[in-house]
């Protein structure tokens, strides 16, 4: 059997690159852990000194502001020393490959780093390359790449998910949209399927569906109606406009018209059912203003969650 890339040789935790693969127990791990940082952010001091001493670089070769933000929030809290790289203006747009940016910053004593990249495999890749040359005192973490993974994003739903529902048993998933170009929806389904959930549907248009999805253990529905039925859970994804080619929809006013969440098509879910998205969210597209305002949304304490559920994976990681 191969062994794992993301765990050591004693099965602990050393890269978190996707949720593919990773065992119960240290998806159970990691969200327990994230249990008491929730509470830190009402802390008048709101440190720990779990990575004091740790110097973690943000290398985010792709544009982001939330996920880079509560990795950085997350770290601090730790006590770790956080460098942010501007790759827009640094080495890489000089030729120097992503390999050799990594070496220089191991030259520098680098302990951690978290990356965001475009292509797909770009985390596993710097991964592999440090297991291979002997540098497994440095860790690597998946910030998204490319349609691939989106793990801590995946680690903060399912711990949203067990905050509301409690128990991950007897529930019913229902992710909504654009799950073809979604690495946050693959790395979802592969959380809910490894915590045991016995329904998740996926709901979109046969367009926006990769093929043969029926064989990540979901359920295929093309009528949002249908699909909301009995759920406890709805999962909306923006459409990711930046990633499509040629003409997958009419238009956006279509799509919301077919696939966009409002107060009447929620009422078909459980009357307890909670309402969440990753963000950005598009409002009047995928998601009517006020299902996202109002009493059923967990869209903003998935944000809180997100930076709890990060500092965990950052703690287990560079703790071990």
């Amino acid at each position: 059997m191969t062994r794992n890339p993301q765990l050591n040789r004693n099965g602990e935790l050393t890269h978190l690159l996707t949720l593919e693969g990773l065992p119960y127990e240290i998806v159970t791990q990691i969200l327990d852990t994230a249990e008491p940082f929730v509470s830190i952010a009402e802390r008048e001091v709101k440190k720990v000194p779990l990575l004091r001493g740790k110097a973690m670089f943000n290398l985010f070769f792709e544009n982001s502001t939330r996920t880079r933000t509560t990795f950085e929030i997350a770290a601090k809290r730790l006590s770790a020393d956080v460098i942010n790289l501007n790759i827009g203006v640094s080495s890489t747009s000089k030729g120097e490959t992503l390999l050799d940016t990594v070496d220089n910053l191991c030259a520098m004593n680098a302990d951690l780093f978290v990356v965001r990249h475009s292509q797909s495999g770009a985390p596993h890749l710097i991964a592999s390359h440090l297991n291979a040359t002997g540098r497994t005192h440095v860790h690597v973490v998946n910030a998204g790449d490319g349609r691939h993974a989106h793990p801590t994003q995946g680690l903060l739903d399912l711990y949203t998910i067990r905050h509301y529902k409690k128990e991950f048993r007897d529930l019913t998933v229902a992710i909504v949209g654009d799950i073809l170009h979604s690495r946050v929806a693959r790395s979802l389904i592969h959380g809910l399927t490894t915590m045991q959930v016995p329904r998740v549907r996926v709901i979109g248009p046969r367009t926006l569906l990769p093929t043969a999805v029926e064989a990540l253990g979901v359920e295929v529905v093309n009528d949002m109606r249908e699909g909301l039925r009995g759920c406890d859970v709805v999962v909306m994804l923006r459409l990711q406009n930046e990633r499509m080619k040629g003409a997958l929809l009419p238009s956006a006013g279509e799509y919301f018209k077919h696939y966009g969440l409002t107060a009447e098509k929620l009422a078909l879910a459980k009357p307890d059912a909670i309402v969440m998205h990753p963000g950005p969210m598009n409002r009047g597209v995928e998601i009517d203003s006020t299902v996202a305002d109002g009493a059923r949304s967990v869209i903003l304490p998935q944000v809180t969650f997100g930076i709890a559920v990060r500092m965990a994976v950052l703690s287990i990681v560079a703790g071990n």
